[in-house]
């Protein structure tokens, strides 16, 4: 990798208002744009690690760093672009799977500032969740490469916040295992979509079972009732609604209660508490 990606990473990143990023102006600021470790947070990477990046003294970024390093810093469609190919990577094709957040879809998250919501690919892998979402489920921004999908964690890692009753748990496994495989007839060139389903495979005889099996359609039941187990607030039983942008081919997910309701007010302390903590 050049240098020049960096400089153009402190470029663009130099040109980005706070206020752009959902964040506050404050006070002090010695120059406009963002701050190193403000853009590392909103792109969740480490800050010492966008700094080397910068100063062009790391390897090359993986793809998923310049997918989020591009989605962080709201560039066009252009300027991702060369970000890729300053990074030596091939720019995605219709025969990857996108990982590209769009503007529309970013507007959309912004809105949403208050209310837990992530999105995801269509291999289910998690391409950006919000502070209310990373309060109710933990933080996500450590986790990396195959810990960022569902499938992965649910099958092999370590699992997650949402109780599964023996019923649950089985429509969770069949639906996520009948996208995943949709999506990997849809994306056949896509070596990481491949490497993730060969690693599943090899590490969990359950995926296997049901990856070879006679599963219903994905999309059946686009609107789940999920108990969430906060370490903190205890659980609270919350409507998760799943949105997908076809043409984008990604999928929101948005965790809410009926407003006035003992789960609405748990949320909003788990919210409140969970902000609170990834900040300090």
């Amino acid at each position: 990798m050049t240098s020049e990606f960096g400089r153009t990473v402190r470029r663009w990143r130099d040109r980005l208002e706070p206020a752009a990023v959902g964040l506050p102006a404050g006070q002090r600021r010695r120059a406009a744009g963002l701050r190193r470790e403000e853009l590392a947070g909103v792109a969740g990477i480490s800050a010492d690690y966008l700094t080397r990046l910068e100063q062009g003294r790391a390897s090359s970024p993986s793809a998923q760093v310049v997918e989020a390093l591009a989605r962080a810093l709201r560039v066009s469609d252009a300027e991702r672009d060369l970000l890729f190919t300053l990074a030596g990577h091939a720019v995605p094709g219709r025969d990857v799977v996108p990982s590209r957040i769009t503007r529309s879809v970013q507007r959309l998250l912004d809105r949403l500032g208050h209310t837990p919501v992530a999105v995801f690919d269509a291999s289910l892998t998690l391409l950006v969740a919000n502070a209310p979402y990373d309060a109710l489920m933990g933080d996500t921004t450590s986790w990396q490469g195959l810990e960022r999908n569902v499938l992965w964690r649910h099958f092999v890692g370590p699992g997650g916040r949402v109780a599964y009753t023996a019923d649950s748990a089985v429509v969770f496994e069949e639906t996520t295992v009948a996208t995943l495989r949709l999506s990997a007839s849809r994306y056949p060139a896509d070596r990481s979509l491949r490497h993730l389903v060969d690693q599943l495979a090899a590490h969990s005889p359950r995926f296997v079972e049901l990856w070879d099996a006679d599963l219903p359609d994905p999309m059946a039941e686009s609107s789940k009732r999920k108990t969430i187990e906060h370490p903190a607030v205890g659980p609270i039983a919350l409507d998760c609604d799943t949105l997908v942008v076809a043409t984008d081919d990604v999928r929101i997910m948005v965790y809410t209660a009926d407003p006035g309701t003992p789960d609405a007010e748990r949320l909003e302390l788990a919210v409140v508490l969970g902000t609170q903590a990834l900040v300090e």
